[in-house]
């Protein structure tokens, strides 16, 4: 038991007497230099603690003060002895001593908690305290006992980690990749909170190895073959597979793996990332499509362009349509030029579907001021890349006769575009024209007349009609929605 002193009163803590070492006596062991009287001995180790050691009567008036108090607080002994303990407890905190009072008053030991006091000049200092109830000898409460710890660099230490933490879990947490961090033989320990919001599972259904939840069935071997190989060798892991989101959809990641390593090249733990790439692979794959396509419709190109050089030169030679080299560059420049508006229109569109009303006015532009006299109308409808080839193509060559010898080479002339679906759900085309030159159809067929009746009938599987009544020249196609629309 701890006695009670004033201030003026002998006091084992306070004036601990000469420490007196034994000598070894009849066989009896003793540690050189030990004091042999208990009371020196627990005056010793109450002056040689680290912690602050407090007697105090039970109204709070300090009877015992250590060194380590004197260190903590700033107060030496004879300074604070006999006054009252709230000396050093912050105004806002002085409920806490009435707490414990009352708790020694009651026999009670007051457990170590975690609180602020106040040094002799006024500085804050963190502290842990433990009070405990001083009996005398009949087991009557007479004081009490009070440890207190300096803790103000380990609060320090904690906040700075505390700090750490919160910006480690911020940055984890909103990184757009999943990570996670895995023990040395692999486990996963930790996931962050994009890894929870797009799987939709808990820590323990993932946890260890539960990972293989969120795999692809047909992926899962490869991969846990692969990441268990680069856990045993420790090198850094990359592997691409499919997870599964919360709403059952897999999508495809980049998964990266490093080993955290100690100084003497033990792996530590794995930190390790899923960045998404469903999109770049999806673009990746469009782009070898449309190279693919790029690549078949140039074939296809340099081909027509032979045939359509092939039909020019023919028909000038033998006078089917002119036997003028000039006229045949020319007729010859504005058929590649119809192909190349069709390219333009192509290429805007990615090689996708392509709206009949765009095509129509791209094949149409070469006409300038005599456009004015074109009208079309129709619904939206949405062509596939190689029947645009073939309608833009057909629709060049009438608007070129219809500038020749239609419609289009009188100013009165006029000229009606018009389409929608058909009872099967197919395109109808028509062009009309009015107002022209008296129309006289011709004695022959020439290459003009191939793009714009044979090459639908056999690329789109239409029906073609060209009528030349003497009011206007006229042209109809008829087309299955499936070869023609998009």
């Amino acid at each position: 038991m701890i006695p009670l002193v004033s201030e003026n009163s002998p006091s084992p803590l306070r004036d601990a007497p000469e420490l007196t070492t034994a000598t070894p006596n009849d066989g009896e062991r003793s540690t050189p230099g030990m004091p042999t009287d208990p009371a020196a001995l627990l005056a010793a180790i109450v002056q040689s603690s680290h912690d602050a050691i407090v007697g105090k009567s039970l109204d709070g008036v300090v009877l015992t003060w250590n060194a380590a108090a004197e260190e903590i607080f700033g107060w030496r002994a004879h300074e604070i002895i006999g006054r009252s303990i709230r000396a050093l407890i912050p105004e806002s905190r002085q409920a806490e001593e009435d707490v414990i009072l009352a708790s020694i008053r009651a026999g009670e030991r007051v457990p170590t908690f975690e609180t602020v006091r106040l040094r002799k000049d006024g500085r804050e200092v963190q502290v842990a305290v433990t009070v405990s109830p001083v009996c005398d000898a009949g087991g009557r409460v007479i004081g009490a006992s009070k440890i207190a710890r300096d803790i103000t660099d380990a609060r320090l230490v904690q906040a700075a980690l505390d700090e750490s933490e919160t910006r480690f879990r911020l940055m984890a947490d909103n990184i757009s990749q999943l990570a996670w961090i895995a023990g040395p033989d692999g486990a996963l320990t930790w996931y962050n909170r994009r890894w929870y919001e797009f799987t939709g599972t808990t820590f323990e259904e993932m946890v260890g190895w539960g990972w293989r939840k969120a795999h692809h069935p047909d992926h899962l071997e490869a991969v846990e073959s692969k990441f268990t190989a680069h856990i045993a060798s420790g090198e850094p892991w990359e592997d691409t597979f499919p997870l599964r989101s919360a709403d059952g959809i897999y999508r495809w990641f980049l998964s990266r793996a490093h080993p955290l390593k100690s100084a003497q090249g033990q792996v530590l733990w794995w930190f390790g990332t899923n960045t998404d790439i469903t999109e770049q692979l999806e673009a990746e794959r469009r782009i070898e499509l449309l190279m693919l396509e790029v690549n078949h419709r140039s074939k296809n190109m340099l081909a027509m362009i032979q045939s359509l050089a092939r039909r020019s030169l023919s028909q000038a030679r033998t006078g089917a349509e002119s036997t003028s080299t000039i006229e045949f560059v020319r007729r010859l420049e504005q058929r590649i030029a119809s192909l190349a508006a069709n390219q333009d229109l192509l290429v805007r569109r990615s090689w996708s579907d392509v709206p009949l009303s765009e095509l129509v006015e791209a094949q149409l532009a070469f006409l300038g001021e005599v456009q004015g006299q074109v009208e079309w109308d129709g619904p939206h409808l949405p062509l596939t890349p190689g029947a645009a080839e073939t309608i833009g193509m057909a629709l060049h060559e009438l608007a070129t006769n219809a500038l020749k010898y239609g419609a289009l080479s009188a100013p009165g002339g006029r000229v009606m575009v018009t389409w929608g679906r058909g009872e099967a759900g197919g395109l109808e085309l028509c062009w009309r024209e009015s107002g022209g030159p008296p129309v006289c159809e011709p004695q022959t067929q020439g290459f003009g007349s191939r793009l714009i009746a044979e090459m639908p009938r056999g690329r789109l599987r239409a029906d073609v009609t060209v009528s030349y009544a003497p009011e206007g020249f006229s042209w109809q196609l008829a087309s299955p929605a499936e070869k023609v629309l998009a």
